[in-house]
C-alpha cells in the first residue's frame, strides 16, 4: 500500500510522514500542495492512526473540500464517509447545530444571506431614527464583520476600537443587531465561527469532547485565516498538538478580507517543536520565470523564506518580458496582437490570460478585444459595461441625451436614494399613460402641479432642475465635464464613498475609468452608440477564450501564458493601499505581484505605459519599484517606450522606461520593438525646485540618471523621471 507514497518528492514524502505534533508545510506557489494534503489525509487513515470521523480537515472553499474527499477515495479504493471535511464554516455551523441551545438558538436556526443582514440591520438603526441615507448599513455591516472576524462579542469590543455611527455608538448597534439575530433564531456567517469558538471557550466540557475526537487536524490555506478562524483551530488543537496547516506566507493577499499573515509566521511560537517542511520544487514555472519572483519576493521582511526551483524537466524556457509603452491604448492593441500571433502558433486562447490589479483595468483590453473579434471571458467578475455602477451612470448619460428614454429614468430616479417610493414611481407612470409623454416629462407636469408631497417631491424637483444643468454644461463645456460633473452633483460617488468598503472603493475606481472611457469619443452620442454595440457583443458558448481577470481572483490558477498590464507606481502598487496600509500594504502588493507570476506556466510579460488618461488629462506614470526588483538575468526588455539598453543603470535596465517621442502616424508597426529615449539635455541636480503636472512644485533631494527623488510641497516624496519637470 506504500506506492502512493513512492510518487512524491523527498519534501513532499517528509510532509506525508511527520503525521505527530505540529506540522507546518510551507507549499510555494505550484509545489503540489494539494496532493501533499490529500495523501497526508489518506496515510492517517491507511496506517490505521485514526478512524475517518476523527481527522478534521478544513479548507476555504466547497470546491476544495470536493476535491479533497475525491482525492482521498481515490488512494483508499473507496468512498470516504463520516468525515469532518469541509469548509470552517459549514464546520462551525455543524457544531452549533448539535450545541444550539447553548448559544440560545434551536437546531435549525437560519443563516442569513448578506441581503437579509443589511435588511435586517437596516431596521435596527431605522428603530432608531437614524439617517441610513447618510450612515449606511452597508458601512456598519463592514465594520460589525471585522469585529466578527477577530472573535469580538458586542461586550468585548473594547472602546477603543468602537466608533461613533450618526448619534449611536456602532458597538450598541452590533448588540442590537445580535438581539434581533437571536430572536429570529438566525445567524449571520459572521456569527458562525465567532459563536462556535465563544463555546468552546465557555464551555470546557464540550471542548474536551472534540478532544477526544479529533486526534488530527489538517488545514488548507493557512495563510488566509483571519484571526476567529486561528482562535477556534488553537482551541481544537491544544490537546493532541496534531494540527498540521499547509500554506504559502508568500501568497497572503486577503488581508481586506481579515487574513492575518501573523497567522502563519508565528506558527513556531503557537506549537513549540514544531516541524517546518518547505516545498519548494515547482512543476509549473520555467526556470527563468521561478526567478524573478523568487528575487521578487525576497525583498519583503515578513515571511519565512524558501526559494522555489524548477521540478520539470524541461524547465528551461523564455525569459520573463518587461515591456513600455506610450500609453493604455498601445498596451492594449500590442497585448492583443500578441495573443492573436499565440492563436496563430496553435496555442489556446484559454491559456492565456491577462492579470490586472483593479477591475477598472479591464476596459481597455476589452474593448480592443472586441474591435478585433477576439473571444474572451471576465472570471470573478462583470464585463466593464455589465457592472452596476457603469449601468447606472450610463443611464444617467442616457437621459441626458435623451429625455424620452423612459428605461434609463426608471434606472436612476431613486439612484441614490431621493424619497422616491413604490406610491410616487406609480403616480409618475399613471401620469404619463394619460397624458401620452415620456416619464420624465410626466415626472415634471406633477411636480409643478403639487401632484408629490415630502421628500419624494423636493427630491424629484431637484433632480429634474440639476438635468437642466447638466444638458447646459453638455452643451457649453461637452460630455467628459458634464459626465464628471452629474457623477459628483447627483450624489451617486458619494453614496459609494459612504459605504467604505473594498468594493465601494472598487466602483469608484470603475466610474474614473468611465469618465476615461467618455473622453475617446467625440460626442457623447457615439459613446452611447459604441456602448450599445458592445453590449450587444455576445459570448457565444466557446470554451477557448482569453481570460481577463484580476490578480486576486487568480489565485489557485495556471496558465501557459499570463499578461500583467499597468505595472506602474500608483496603480500596482495601488496607492490607495499603500495610503491606508503603509509598509504592511506594500509587503502585502508585492505578493501579490508574486502570485500573478508564478501563475505562469510557459510566459509572463509584463508591462507598463509611459502616460495614463486621468480623467480627460494625459498624466505621466512612473515604472512600478517591483519592476527595479527583477533580476537582470531572468528578463528581457523591450517595447516602444523602453530606454536604450546601453545607457541604461545596470539593475534599472529592466525598463524605467521614458516617453519616446511618438511616431508621426500614431501608431507603432512593431508596438514590441525597443526604441531608444532621447536623453534630457539638461541636468537637473539635487536641490533643484521643479513643478510637475501632477504633484505641483518640490524640491529634488536626489538625483540619480534620469530619476529624481523631490520632496513636493503637498504630494510629499515622490520618484519620477526628469523628462516630466520643468525647473520652477
Amino acid at each position: 500500500m506504500s506506492d502512493y507514497l513512492d510518487r512524491l518528492n523527498p519534501a513532499q514524502r517528509e510532509a506525508v510522514e511527520a503525521v505527530d505534533g505540529p506540522v507546518l508545510v510551507l507549499a510555494g506557489a505550484g509545489t503540489g500542495k494539494t496532493r501533499v494534503l490529500t495523501t497526508r489525509f489518506a496515510h492517517i487513515l491507511l496506517t490505521r492512526r485514526a478512524f475517518p470521523n476523527q481527522v478534521l480537515a478544513v479548507t476555504f472553499t466547497n470546491k476544495a473540500a470536493r476535491e479533497m474527499r475525491e482525492r482521498v477515495s481515490a488512494l483508499l479504493g473507496e468512498p470516504a464517509e463520516g468525515l469532518w471535511l469541509g469548509t470552517f464554516h459549514a464546520l462551525a455551523a455543524r457544531m452549533l447545530r448539535r450545541h444550539s441551545e447553548l448559544v440560545g438558538r434551536t437546531s435549525n436556526f437560519s443563516i442569513l444571506d448578506p441581503d437579509d443582514q443589511l435588511r435586517l440591520l437596516k431596521q435596527v438603526m431605522e428603530a432608531r431614527r437614524m439617517d441610513v441615507k447618510r450612515f449606511t448599513p452597508q458601512g456598519l455591516m463592514g465594520t460589525i464583520q471585522r469585529w466578527k472576524d477577530r472573535g469580538l462579542l458586542p461586550d468585548q469590543v473594547p472602546r477603543e476600537l468602537d466608533i461613533d455611527w450618526g448619534a449611536e455608538s456602532a458597538r450598541d448597534l452590533y448588540a442590537a443587531y445580535q438581539e434581533r439575530l437571536q430572536a429570529l433564531n438566525a445567524m449571520d456567517f459572521g456569527d458562525l465561527l465567532m459563536l462556535a469558538t465563544d463555546l468552546l471557550k465557555r464551555e470546557p466540557e464540550i471542548l474536551a469532547q472534540y478532544h477526544r475526537r479529533f486526534r488530527y487536524i489538517l488545514v488548507d490555506e493557512y495563510q488566509d485565516t483571519n484571526l476567529v478562524q486561528y482562535y477556534w483551530l488553537r482551541l481544537l488543537a491544544q490537546a493532541s498538538k496534531n494540527i498540521c496547516c499547509v500554506g504559502d506566507d508568500d501568497q497572503s493577499i486577503y488581508s481586506w478580507r481579515g487574513a492575518e499573515i501573523e497567522n502563519i509566521l508565528r506558527f513556531e511560537q503557537d506549537f513549540p517543536g514544531a516541524k517546518i517542511v518547505r516545498l519548494e520544487a515547482n512543476y509549473r514555472s520555467t526556470a527563468p520565470i521561478l526567478r524573478a519572483a523568487s528575487a521578487l519576493i525576497a525583498h519583503n521582511e515578513g515571511r519565512l523564506g524558501k526559494t522555489l526551483h524548477a521540478g520539470r524537466n524541461d524547465a528551461e524556457g523564455e525569459k520573463v518580458e518587461v515591456l513600455a509603452f506610450w500609453d493604455s491604448d498601445e498596451e492594449s492593441r500590442a497585448v492583443a496582437s500578441r495573443i492573436e500571433g499565440l492563436r496563430a502558433d496553435g496555442h489556446k486562447l484559454a491559456e492565456c490570460a491577462v492579470l490586472v490589479r483593479a477591475g477598472f483595468q479591464t476596459r481597455g483590453f476589452e474593448e480592443r478585444f472586441i474591435t478585433i473579434g477576439l473571444p474572451y471571458r471576465i472570471v470573478g467578475g462583470l464585463r466593464f459595461y455589465e457592472r452596476a455602477e457603469i449601468r447606472d451612470a450610463i443611464a444617467y448619460l442616457r437621459l441626458l441625451a435623451q429625455p424620452a428614454d423612459d428605461l434609463a429614468f426608471e434606472r436612476i430616479v431613486n439612484t441614490p436614494k431621493r424619497g422616491l417610493g413604490d406610491t410616487a414611481l406609480r403616480t409618475l407612470h399613471e401620469r404619463a399613460r394619460a397624458d401620452g409623454v415620456p416619464l420624465a416629462e410626466a415626472a415634471s407636469r406633477v411636480v409643478a402641479e403639487g401632484g408629490l408631497r415630502g421628500k419624494a417631491r423636493d427630491g424629484l424637483r431637484t433632480l429634474l432642475a440639476q438635468f437642466a444643468e447638466w444638458r447646459e454644461t453638455l452643451r457649453l463645456d461637452g460630455h467628459v465635464v458634464a459626465l464628471s460633473t452629474l457623477l459628483d452633483a447627483s450624489g451617486y460617488i458619494a453614496m459609494w464613498q459612504e459605504q467604505k468598503t473594498p468594493e465601494a472603493a472598487g466602483r469608484i475606481e470603475n466610474l474614473k475609468e468611465l469618465v476615461r472611457a467618455v473622453a475617446e469619443f467625440e460626442t457623447l452620442g457615439g459613446f452611447l452608440e459604441h456602448v450599445a454595440l458592445v453590449m450587444d457583443n455576445d459570448n457565444e458558448p466557446d470554451d477557448d477564450k482569453v481570460v481577463l481577470m484580476t490578480l486576486h481572483a487568480a489565485k489557485g490558477l495556471e496558465f501557459d501564458t499570463v499578461f500583467l498590464p499597468g505595472w506602474e507606481e500608483g496603480v500596482f502598487p495601488n496607492q490607495r493601499a499603500l495610503d491606508e496600509g503603509g509598509g504592511r500594504a506594500l509587503e502585502e502588493e508585492r505578493r501579490l505581484a508574486y502570485v500573478g507570476i508564478t501563475r505562469a506556466k510557459q510566459r509572463a510579460i509584463i508591462s507598463h505605459c509611459a502616460n495614463r488618461r486621468i480623467y480627460a488629462n494625459w498624466q505621466s506614470s512612473v515604472p512600478s519599484r517591483f519592476i527595479e526588483e527583477l533580476p537582470e538575468d531572468a528578463i528581457r526588455t523591450g517595447g516602444s517606450a523602453a530606454l536604450e539598453q546601453r545607457n541604461a543603470p545596470p539593475v534599472f535596465a529592466t525598463a524605467r522606461p521614458l516617453v519616446a517621442a511618438r511616431r508621426a502616424s500614431g501608431e507603432h508597426a512593431d508596438a514590441w520593438a525597443a526604441t531608444p529615449r532621447p536623453p534630457r539635455t539638461d541636468r537637473i541636480t539635487e536641490g533643484t525646485r521643479v513643478f510637475h503636472q501632477k504633484f505641483g512644485y518640490g524640491v529634488v533631494i536626489d538625483a540619480e540618471d534620469d530619476r529624481l527623488d523631490i520632496r513636493f510641497d503637498n504630494a510629499g516624496e515622490k520618484r519620477v523621471l526628469d523628462r516630466f519637470v520643468e525647473r520652477a
